[in-house]
């Protein structure tokens, strides 16, 4: 009778630290394709800042193509960008149409 082996696991990482990098599934990143849309055109329309709100649109497109094209770093990295550039612009689309809002006020009291 031939003796038998048993398999021997090391895990590579301590204890209650969470699963291995390899079992973690990678998200897919986000692209911010429509909140970049929706940035473009209010800012055209309220605040005329549209043409500022083009390069987040731009970076947000870059990134789904990336992702498509299965390159999830770079993916990530025009994601970040455009997430960046949108919040930046909606809040100064807020800024702008808030301060528009107070002028007409400000113009129509003192009449």
């Amino acid at each position: 009778m031939k003796p038998q082996q048993a398999e021997v696991s090391i895990p590579l990482h301590p204890p209650g630290r969470g699963p291995p990098l390899s079992s973690v599934p990678q998200e897919q990143p986000r692209d911010f394709v429509l909140w970049s849309l929706f940035n473009v055109l209010v800012g055209f329309a309220l605040a005329y800042l549209g043409c500022f709100c083009f390069p987040s649109l731009i970076f947000s497109i870059k990134a789904r193509d990336c992702k498509v094209l299965g390159d999830l770093e770079g993916a990530r990295r025009y994601g970040t960008w455009a997430k960046v550039l949108n919040i930046v612009f909606s809040v100064l689309i807020a800024i702008g149409v808030l301060s528009t809002i107070t002028v007409v006020i400000v113009l129509l009291s003192s009449r």
